[in-house]
């Protein structure tokens, strides 16, 4: 009977050490509230309705919508010619908003990439898709932000992306709204929100994330202040005093904002220590809008070596968030696919 027991103790510690090999990727022992939704994709957002979510393909790829009932996937962007998307994301009508290059580059090219994602020009896709989007007739720097209740955007322009005004290590932070005459979308009092030579600091660069509800009179924004680590904080900015505000202050932290919930008072925020790498391996935590500074991690996937969760946007009602995998040494925003958190 000893040697009996002894036995099972052995198998039972052989079953866990050959479970613990083999969970080397983070779908091998994800949470009940995590479920992976697609095999390919990055850069998700929510429709207004929770039912959908619309996402790009790959850096430069074709947009796509997934339905959250159904799991069925459509392509949005195959009726016309284009060169490739870094962003889609909903309007309050229903229309999308793209982002991304309006000629040819060598994507095999790395300068050339790098180029593309500097020469991004904004456009509205039509959510009939009959026609090809309509230009804006402004660039934008990585992400821009899209009110959820008006038509109302906001952008940051580098020194890349105006090089007329701006030198290198500047940036803007530019709010229009977007209106509609005779069924084509343009901007209408296209304007200056944020100078980053306002701050007290030099940076790297300004890039803007969400709108805060209820009013939408502020947005939060990551600042990218590069100085041995990566010093990357999440900042609150009123559009209408220029008044800022920093969320947290973690000099040896990589702190960047991605997502907001309903209510106004949370952001997700792709968070990591960054003393040693400028650019770490992030997961998503939450954190409270009132400079408090407390981060509540979400996400575990840097626990499996070379793997991230980011990207993250929440539901307008506030029960799901869904989110990205990436890969260590990928270029920024690169994804591999789409995973929905439940909250409780």
């Amino acid at each position: 009977m000893k040697h009996l027991l002894i036995f099972c103790m052995l198998m039972m510690c052989l079953c866990l050490a050959t479970r613990l090999l083999a969970q080397t990727h983070p779908e091998d022992d994800l949470p009940p509230n995590i479920t992976k939704i697609t095999g390919f994709g990055e850069r998700p957002d929510w429709s207004h309705d929770n039912k959908k979510i619309v996402f790009v393909g790959k850096v430069f790829g074709d947009v796509y919508e997934y339905d959250v009932e159904t799991g069925f996937i459509r392509c949005l962007t195959l009726h016309y010619k284009h060169y490739g998307y870094t962003r889609a994301m909903y309007l309050p009508n229903g229309d999308i908003l793209l982002s991304g290059p309006i000629e040819q580059y060598d994507m095999a090219d790395k300068d050339a990439r790098t180029l593309a994602r500097h020469e991004c020009w904004l456009s509205v896709l039509d959510k009939n898709l009959q026609t090809p989007p309509v230009p804006l007739g402004v660039k934008c720097s990585e992400g821009p932000a899209v009110s959820r209740s008006r038509l109302k955007i906001a952008w940051a322009e580098l020194w890349r992306q105006n090089p007329q005004r701006l030198k290198e290590g500047e940036s803007v932070i530019m709010v229009s709204d977007i209106i509609y005459e005779q069924g084509k979308p343009r901007l209408s009092g296209q304007r200056v929100a944020f100078d980053s030579r306002q701050m007290p600091f030099s940076m790297h660069s300004l890039e803007t994330q969400n709108f805060v509800a209820p009013n939408d009179e502020q947005i939060t924004m990551a600042v990218y202040r590069i100085n041995g680590g990566n010093n990357t904080d999440t900042y609150l900015l009123n559009l209408k005093t220029g008044a800022y505000q920093a969320m947290t202050n973690s000099p040896d932290r990589y702190d960047e904002p991605e997502g907001i919930f309903p209510d106004g008072k949370f952001t997700t925020v792709e968070s990591a220590p960054s003393q040693h790498s400028p650019w770490p391996l992030i997961d998503i935590h939450k954190l409270p809008l009132d400079g408090s500074g407390k981060l509540e991690r979400l996400t575990f996937f840097t626990n499996y070596k070379g793997y991230k969760a980011s990207q993250s946007v929440v539901s307008d009602d506030g029960r799901m968030m869904c989110f990205q995998i990436g890969q260590a040494s990928d270029e920024a925003g690169a994804g591999y696919g789409l995973f929905l958190y439940k909250f409780p």
